[in-house]
């Protein structure tokens, strides 16, 4: 088959594009810029905004699958400029596979959809946890719009699922890791809370897959058609634990301060004030959503997921922070 994947040269867009190549498809990526990594892959690139309706309707011609995995992340930055990534730019994706006859798409979406303050989720199924309210972050509330959207455009002649991996890890991530490590590095890193609230992860190699999984079993009619789903490693850990993990299998000191979560969410509000006040570069080191995210029990079930669409993660927790030691002692992990 010949497969569109959206934001192909990212983390996780890689290990998609390395996981269909391996099993024999053509693979086109949609992104920004040029990516020496998938062009090694013998992936195709065609380079443009989701935004932009005519380079998505351009990108999607003559394909059979869409992974429309691409959007605007982070916890920082204006609502026009998620709301045009993640919402016009899903919309632009569904109206391509509607005028190209695409049958399937998998959309990747984030257990953020769910957030609501200081709300814990303890073990449930995507079913089971209503979409958040009154988001304090525009990455989250569009990302919600965005899923429901993409759901309700799920018929007879365009199936399409919602994946909501947690916390995605590993080798060859350019953003999370190497932030903490620059910052456990420099002293700048605290644990928001006790530390001991559980959280899911997911290892890269198991998100991909579980894409891969929701593939191979989705179409019209099918169990996953239409239905959203939480994907992790299904081994939740303390916050404390995961964090400390990471670090050392970077060769990073651990996280031994704490920060409380009131001091912390009152250091976000703050944050939020003054950076466009003084018209600041970068992201913030706190906002209000990552101090509820970072101190808030978050795990999920993976029964929905095994059910409908066979998916059992592949790589253990351990595991994965053994891959990720090698990779960043070789030099394979980007830093």
């Amino acid at each position: 088959m010949k497969i569109l994947v959206t934001g192909g040269g990212g983390f996780l867009g890689q290990a998609l594009c390395r996981g269909l190549r391996g099993r024999g498809h053509e693979v086109v990526s949609f992104q920004r810029r040029h990516s020496p990594e998938l062009a090694a892959l013998g992936v195709g690139q065609v380079r443009g905004d989701l935004a932009d309706a005519n380079a998505v309707m351009h990108a999607a011609a003559g394909v059979d699958a869409v992974f429309h995995n691409a959007a605007k992340a982070g916890a920082w930055g204006s609502y026009d400029s998620y709301f045009q990534a993640n919402v016009v730019g899903t919309r632009n994706v569904l109206a391509a596979c509607r005028a190209h006859a695409i049958g399937r798409l998998v959309y990747t979406s984030t257990p953020s959809v769910t957030h609501r303050a200081t709300h814990p989720v303890e073990g449930l199924g995507a079913d089971e946890v209503p979409y958040g309210e009154d988001f304090q972050a525009p990455y989250a509330a569009t990302k919600a719009i965005a899923e429901q959207e993409a759901l309700a455009a799920s018929d007879a002649t365009l199936a399409v699922v919602a994946l909501r991996p947690r916390l995605i890890w590993g080798p060859g991530d350019a953003q999370i890791l190497p932030r903490l490590v620059e910052r456990s590095r420099a002293g700048r890193l605290r644990i928001v809370g006790s530390g001991d609230n559980l959280v899911d992860t997911t290892y890269i190699d198991n998100a991909a897959q579980a894409h891969l999984d929701a593939f191979d079993h989705l179409a019209p009619g099918a169990a996953c058609a239409g239905k959203a789903y939480f994907i992790s490693n299904g081994d939740p850990r303390p916050m404390r634990e995961v964090l400390n993990a990471l670090l050392a299998a970077a060769g990073a000191p651990p996280v031994e301060k704490h920060l409380s979560f009131k001091a912390a969410y009152r250091i976000g509000a703050v944050c939020e004030r003054v950076w466009p006040l003084l018209r600041l570069r970068g992201e913030p080191p706190m906002t209000r959503f990552l101090a509820e995210q970072l101190s808030t029990t978050h795990w999920y079930s993976m029964e929905p997921a095994r059910r409908d669409f066979g998916y059992v993660p592949r790589v253990s927790f351990d595991e994965g922070l053994t891959r990720l030691k090698a990779a960043w002692r070789d030099g394979a992990a980007i830093t």
